[in-house]
């Protein structure tokens, strides 16, 4: 359809979408390096609601166990830099408690291709055998979350236990160089900063495709009547499975440009409070709302640092009121707000025209 062709109401949005996407491009022009690296932080986290909005908002499956795709993603590209910066030899961590050679499956991570390749697939397999076993036997609503947050247990405990093998609870850090560029270099940081948004343009446009097309209206259907959809000769474990896993590569995306950013993983990143926090990012900005998931990660984690910031005493207090204000106030989040007020203003315009079409002045 041509441009000119398309209603209003589709115009504004595609002209807000165009603005955001110029503003974070333009982002490194305004923004300290400091800064700089905190919002590509804060965009990482959206790729991850971007994932969890799509099973959770669209699919009706409530998920405490993102934390884990989110850390296994961290891990690979954590592994690759970690033995780019020992130089062949033995990392530090394994010296120390004693291994005196690489593990077998620590070395196809000297590869930045495998690492990034693993970092997508493994948490996208792992969620795929579970999801195949849970959603085949009907398993759903609060025994899946449980499930998962179970998972999340496992995966801490294995992490922190095998400290030869994944650094412990210090998990695996001391690593400075990506393909011989300097992490802490402030041209590496602009460069990171950008494939960061280049990557959360590309997962929002793939996640739009996917709810506007035949695949997302069944995972719509599914979230609504789920037997409906079975009567109907859909399978919804299929597409449970398959939204489930593509929501789970997302979440090891994200989990590797993290460490990008950041330079350190840990078993703490994959524990049950950055799971729930990252529910919480979807439901206040709006849950079934692609853009409210982007919102939702990006301010909440704003204001979580400018409360630290400001009000080192009493943040967490400051945070829990705001989670408490939204809900009461915005039950649909950030996104339904927005929404309300073009509503109102459509219909305010509509007022102000009168039965022949022509817009009269206010009086």
């Amino acid at each position: 359809m041509p441009i000119r062709n398309l209603p209003a109401r589709r115009l504004w949005l595609l002209a807000a979408y165009a603005a955001a996407a110029a503003a974070l491009f333009c982002a490194p022009l305004a923004l300290s390096d400091f800064r700089l690296n905190l919002l590509a932080k804060f965009l990482a986290y959206a790729i991850v609601a971007l994932g969890l909005d799509l099973i959770w908002g669209y699919t009706g499956i409530l998920s405490l166990g993102h934390g884990v795709f989110f850390g296994l993603g961290g891990y690979a590209m954590a592994m690759y830099l970690k033995l780019e910066a020992s130089g062949g030899r033995l990392p530090d961590f394994m010296d120390w408690s004693g291994l005196t050679k690489l593990p077998w499956f620590w070395k196809p991570f000297e590869s930045l291709g495998f690492a990034l390749a693993a970092g997508i697939l493994l948490p996208a397999l792992l969620a795929l055998f579970l999801g195949y076993f849970t959603f085949r036997n009907r398993i759903r609503g609060v025994y899946f979350t449980i499930l998962t947050q179970a998972l999340v247990i496992i995966a801490t405990t294995l992490f922190v236990g095998q400290q030869a093998y994944t650094g412990g609870t210090n998990g695996l850090t001391g690593y400075g160089k990506l393909l011989g560029h300097s992490l802490g270099a402030p041209e590496t940081k602009r460069a990171l900063y950008v494939a960061t948004v280049a990557v959360l343009i590309g997962a929002f446009l793939l996640c739009r495709f996917l709810v506007k097309s035949r695949f997302g209206k069944v995972l719509r259907a599914i979230r609504d009547a789920e037997n409906r959809v079975r009567f109907l000769g859909y399978d919804p474990a299929v597409y449970q499975t398959a939204a489930f896993a593509f929501s789970a590569g997302l979440a090891g995306l994200a989990g590797m440009l993290f460490v990008l950013h950041v330079g350190i993983v840990s078993p703490s990143m994959m524990g049950i409070v950055p799971s729930i926090e990252m529910v919480l990012w979807v439901a206040i900005g709006g849950r079934g709302t692609l853009i409210g998931a982007v919102l939702g990660a990006v301010l909440l984690n704003y204001a979580k640092s400018a409360f630290s910031e400001s009000y080192p005493d009493m943040w967490m207090m400051l945070m829990g009121a705001l989670f408490v204000a939204v809900v009461v106030f915005l039950p649909k989040g950030a996104a339904g707000a927005f929404g309300l007020l073009a509503k109102g203003f459509g219909r305010r315009r509509a007022a102000d025209e009168g039965a022949d079409g022509v817009r009269y002045p206010a009086v």
